[in-house]
């Protein structure tokens, strides 16, 4: 009987490998037996939609806090707002909220129950800094249900279970006490002059795709997110096995994509478009089985800084390949 027991779940384990090895394959677009389709993932225990925002953004239908708010902010980013100034968002462009109820000297979250069924609080651990920005901002704070959350200079920060996609901001000002969060912890805000922190032109990319494609003028077509900015492959990651070589200070400069569903991509290759779940813990985008990442000294859409660095970093076409990159 065990003979038999052992056979079968052999023969499963090859089967579960052919089929991720048929959508990864080894004809230079292949994936790991670890990746897992994005389009077609399991769901985690308690989400809406795999990720653990919910259905329709984060916490949108998801019923519950912990549901609502089951992925860490990652790679913290920094976007110029005209309406608001510089706002701080989360790895997949959510913008993060302060609450006025809440204290940030000593840091006390004021938001439980049904308050954080629509503001699910940001958990603490696995983020970094955004560019540019004082990484001794970065803290954390116990929770009454002994979970930590996430602070900037003290202050809880929150995702708004309304906002759906990348670049809302539908919780500025709800009830007077919700701010957008700027990246010194503050309430964000425009400048004096009241020109806004940056031009139309630096404002995330609105009603944009997760990723998709835009043509740039010196390199043609390109893979951007869902703020515009560019896509990047590295030379020395791996399709199979399915292997990031870009850790610790490299990540931080250069930010692994986080997932994405197939439907919310337009224009860019679907086969082999899989997650991964990286040893240090963040999951991560992959096109044709190919890790991908952002540059953090592209500081606007449109900017491609992160070209043909070291000779290794490349923009990465529809098709997923590197664009410019030597044979």
């Amino acid at each position: 009987m065990a003979t038999w027991r052992n056979a079968s779940l052999a023969v499963t384990a090859a089967a579960v490998l052919a089929l991720t090895a048929t959508a990864c394959g080894q004809d230079k677009g292949s994936g790991s037996p670890k990746a897992q389709s994005a389009g077609n993932a399991a769901p985690a225990a308690g989400s809406g939609n795999g990720y653990g925002y919910g259905d329709a953004g984060y916490g949108a239908g998801s019923g519950t806090a912990n549901q609502a708010a089951a992925k860490t902010a990652g790679q913290l980013t920094v976007w110029d707002s005209k309406e608001l100034g510089k706002v701080v968002t989360d790895s997949a462009g959510f913008t993060l909220y302060r609450f006025d109820k809440d204290t940030a000297s000593p840091p006390k979250s004021n938001c439980e129950g049904d308050c954080a069924k629509l503001w699910p609080a940001v958990p603490a651990g696995s983020v970094t800094e955004a560019p540019g920005t004082d990484s001794g901002l970065i803290g954390e704070v116990a929770r009454a249900d002994g979970s930590k959350q996430l602070t900037i200079a003290g202050w809880p920060m929150y995702r708004y279970a309304k906002d759906t996609k990348a670049g809302d901001a539908n919780g500025q000002g709800v009830g007077g006490t919700w701010h957008a969060a700027a990246p010194d912890g503050k309430k964000a805000a425009p400048s004096a002059d009241g020109s806004g922190a940056g031009s139309q032109e630096q404002a995330p990319a609105m009603n944009m795709k997760g990723l998709s494609v835009r043509d740039d003028a010196k390199l043609g077509k390109i893979i951007v997110d869902a703020r515009g900015m560019t896509v990047y492959r590295f030379k020395k990651d791996s399709a199979w096995p399915m292997k990031s070589a870009c850790t610790g200070a490299c990540l931080k400069k250069w930010p692994a994509v986080a997932p994405v569903e197939k439907a919310n991509t337009e224009g860019i290759a679907l086969k082999g478009f899989v997650t991964f779940d990286r040893p240090d813990g963040v999951e991560q985008q992959s096109i044709t089985c190919w890790p991908v990442y952002t540059f953090s000294g592209d500081a606007k859409p449109g900017d491609t800084h992160g070209q043909g660095v070291g000779g290794t970093w490349y923009a990465v076409s529809p098709e997923g390949k590197m664009i410019g990159a030597a044979k």
